[in-house]
């Protein structure tokens, strides 16, 4: 059986493929598109997913989409009619969009499906699978568990912002809800909005701004805007908020409370910003390892599985993995909408056509590796390549290349690294990215100004082979999708001055703190990812050579773009990428580009290409 999932129309469209119970593949439709969380309907991917799959649209045995678009009316309807006359305005905006569009969208997929193959019955293949059953979906049947309690925390899908279900087998069942507008991924949203990032792409540079405050908002944020109980269910108190009412996140009464307006987007940080970051942080990971206890203990079930927007907060997932309330902790990588696609996939195969799982997860789970979408092969990257008038090198082989990756990489080099099948989800980890050497004081500084365009206190992860995991980090588990935060060892901190440690903010970027401060957080703690031979045979092998000229086992890996780029997908992306970047090496396949090899008319600055994120 062949189910294909879509989701699409709020953000981060995406389609997947699943056939007789195997994840084929899934990509984003920004990807395809250059339009950084695209929402439109995801023909690219889509295509790309019956293209790669080798299969025609009537092959398709169903359709799945993430979420229910008539569910969700309701909610607005009925909370524009609850908090009347208040939002008015906001009613009468959205109001047309809905009745015209979005809550008639049905009818929309199966026209779009119609361009495919008209000929196909549609309407007798189209599914709609709950929101967060998508995300549950995603999360527990590509683990490895038999079992699993299974928490999903976001935004907000048709009512759920927070769920509890229980997977077994081949089905799931949700046990326990909280429905909005009490949320926690809208209250991380709105500090998101307050601190003058964007909502829905800038959480994750909280997250990073956090260890560079103090949490002295904390207790303020729990007297004021929410009210967490013991078992960890929460609400929120609406007076702070504008989402229900208006068109933003926040009101006065929010900026009244924490005493100015909102932070200018791109604006100086101040130390106020890091203390909020730092605050928000901490009532989060308190929500969440409440819910972990509560949930271990309520049930029994001794495995987690995690997905939704929220399971994307690494430094969260790591301290409930430490408390060790659960033997074993599973985190979907797309954990956020694109995520539901694959979701709905596999709750169409698994529950609605009541099909077994796979049994054959012996040593990894079913996502392998999440690399699953587009490759492009050696002749046609080199077509690619020789008709853009790129200049290159061809290794003879896989030896050839890793060594002189890995030597350029422990000169000090920053490698643009285009390899095998991109990521699905957020995350780069090994296809489509920026690699660079940990031990290098100044190579965090140097990507994020000089390559990434964005802001100087953004952490890097680490690539580590998995076999020298804990002689490098303070954790046990495989972290394959860079979703757990730990710290350094500790015998590879360096010794911190007293004038270090007396500095605040910003002030602590330029601390050296370990033997691989490129990866070292102001903390002492690193977002890590394990790299695999089942999964990345090629990566990890270039990690390999490094270590044997360095003796360090890590790489520096940041994604493949710039600020405000999807994730680069094709060589073409890449090459462009590289040219407008001050990254020295780009490696495509078995192809070598030197950037002083290159034709100056190819360089340009296309920053302004992309809104800033």
């Amino acid at each position: 059986m062949k189910v294909l999932g879509i989701s699409a129309f709020y953000h981060d469209s995406a389609a997947a493929l699943v056939m007789d119970g195997e994840i084929i593949c899934a990509a984003q439709e920004e990807r395809f598109t250059r339009k950084k969380h695209d929402d439109s309907y995801p023909v690219n991917s889509i295509n790309y997913c019956l293209e790669s799959a080798s299969m025609e649209a009537k092959d398709v045995d169903y359709v799945v989409f993430y979420d229910k678009p008539l569910e969700k009316f309701r909610r607005l309807m009925k909370t524009h009619i609850a908090m009347a006359p208040k939002g008015y305005g906001s009613f009468r905006y959205s109001m047309p969009t809905w009745a015209g569009d979005k809550a008639f969208q049905r009818n929309k997929i199966i026209k779009s499906l119609r361009t495919l193959d008209q000929n196909v019955d549609w309407k007798n293949k189209l599914l709609f699978s709950e929101h967060h059953l998508s995300h549950a979906a995603s999360a527990f049947f590509p683990s490895r568990f038999h079992d699993s309690a299974i928490l999903t925390m976001d935004g907000v899908g048709e009512w759920a912002t927070t769920s509890l279900a229980i997977g077994q087998g081949n089905n799931i069942k949700i046990m326990k809800e909280i429905n909005f507008p009490h949320s926690l991924g809208l209250l991380y949203s709105a500090f998101t909005s307050y601190t003058g990032f964007r909502v829905n792409s800038g959480e994750y540079k909280v997250m990073g701004l956090a260890p560079y405050g103090e949490p002295r908002f904390a207790q303020l944020i729990k007297n004021n805007l929410i009210d967490i109980k013991s078992d960890g269910s929460f609400r929120l108190n609406m007076e702070y908020f504008g989402y229900c009412t208006g068109m933003s996140m926040i009101n006065d009464s929010f900026c009244e409370l924490f005493g100015a307006p909102a932070r200018s987007p791109e604006s100086q940080l101040t130390q106020k910003e890091m203390d909020l970051a730092a605050s928000i942080q901490n009532v989060a990971e308190e929500v969440l390892l409440k819910l972990g206890k509560s949930i271990a203990a309520d049930t029994g079930m001794r495995n987690l599985c995690l997905a939704g927007g929220v399971a994307l907060n690494c430094v969260a997932n790591g301290k409930l993995l430490k408390e060790k309330f659960f033997d074993n902790i599973w985190i979907q990588p797309a954990a956020g909408d694109a995520g539901g696609a694959l979701g709905a996939a596999l709750a169409g195969y698994h529950i609605h056509a009541d099909l077994p799982r796979r049994n054959d997860f012996e040593k990894m789970d079913g996502m392998k590796g999440t690399y699953l979408g587009p490759k492009y092969d050696q002749r046609d990257v080199e077509r690619i390549l020789t008709l853009i008038g790129a200049r290159y090198t061809v290794a003879q082989n896989e030896a050839e290349l890793t060594k002189f990756c890995a030597q350029v990489l422990a000169e000090g080099k920053a490698v643009g690294w285009h390899q095998g099948r991109m990521e699905f989800g957020p995350r780069a980890l090994g296809a489509r990215s920026i690699l660079g050497d940990p031990r290098s004081p100044t190579m965090q500084r140097l990507l994020n100004l000089k390559v990434k365009y964005r802001e100087s206190f953004r952490p890097f992860a680490p690539s580590i082979l998995i076999d020298e995991l804990s002689e490098w980090f303070e954790l046990e588990e495989a972290s394959p999708y860079m979703l757990l935060v730990a710290n350094v060892n500790k015998k590879l901190l360096e010794k911190i001055s007293k004038d270090e440690e007396k500095l605040f903010g910003i002030k602590k970027l330029n601390v050296k703190r370990s033997k691989i401060p490129a990866v070292t957080h102001v903390d002492n703690s690193a977002r890590i990812q394990t790299v695999h031979k089942q999964t990345n045979h090629l990566y990890y092998a270039l990690i390999n050579e490094f270590y044997k000229i360095t003796g360090c086992p890590i790489l520096v890996n940041t994604s493949f773009n710039i600020r405000g780029e999807p994730i680069v997908n094709t060589p073409e992306d890449a090459y462009r990428c590289f040219m407008g970047t001050d990254i020295e090496f780009l490696v495509i396949g078995n192809c070598i580009l030197d950037k002083s090899q290159q034709d100056e008319m190819s360089k340009r600055d296309y920053k302004q290409d992309f809104a800033l994120d």
